[in-house]
């Protein structure tokens, strides 16, 4: 019995002690000559902003400007940064929910068609889930999700998401959750989502891509 109980013990330590198993997937990386980087200040205007959907607006958020979707929107909010368009691409983001009922998200958006035609990872202060969507012709597709801790209200938190080829990758709070393959979209626009009652701040937008050709 002793013999048995100590070997329990031991499997339980070691279990617990055991790297996660995403410290064993390689991470993805920009690594190309023709790379391009952007930083994007989102507390300041830029005409190459599409707010497609959702009411957007640059307000105060402690001792900083950034960039928050205030409105209740049916079905969600998408605005897009029409700059460059970017196949292979490494996007970071910091992200505050402030509210919602019904949802409390934020998202970023890649490989943009239009306002229709996107891949999306996004969270939700209202839900334990970390997901990648595809949105063909509006009609969003969950292709990915993992299993997290909500993102608390009213605390900033970073996604990032790095797309090599049909490989994706996304992390919240710089831990990789999501690790996929998907070729619906090969390069595009980026933006920033949210969806329905969703009050979200994005500040700090941070993008290195390779441009589309």
């Amino acid at each position: 019995m002793k013999k048995a109980f100590g070997i329990l013990f031991l499997l339980g330590l070691a279990a617990s002690t055991r790297a996660p198993a995403d410290a064993e997937k390689p991470r993805l990386t920009i690594t190309s000559p023709e790379k391009v980087t952007m930083k994007e200040d989102l507390g300041k205007d830029n005409p190459k902003w599409r707010f497609v959907s959702g009411r957007w607006i640059r307000r105060a958020s402690g001792d900083r400007q950034v960039l928050a979707q205030v409105a209740p929107t049916d079905p969600w909010a998408v605005a897009l940064l029409e700059d460059q368009k970017l196949a292979d691409v490494d996007v970071t983001v910091r992200f505050r929910p402030v509210s919602g009922k019904e949802d409390a998200s934020g998202g970023i958006i890649f490989r943009a068609r239009d306002g229709r035609n996107y891949f999306l990872v996004r969270a939700n202060a209202l839900e334990n889930n970390f997901r990648l969507y595809a949105l063909v012709n509006g009609k969003r597709s969950t292709i990915a999700s993992a299993r997290v801790t909500e993102p608390k209200l009213g605390e900033w938190h970073t996604i990032r998401v790095v797309a090599q080829g049909p490989k994706i990758q996304a992390y919240l709070d710089g831990a990789l959750q999501l690790d996929h393959e998907d070729r619906t979209f090969t390069g595009g626009w980026v933006g920033l989502w949210t969806k329905a009652d969703s009050v979200t701040e994005f500040a700090d937008l941070d993008i290195v891509g390779t441009p589309v050709k």
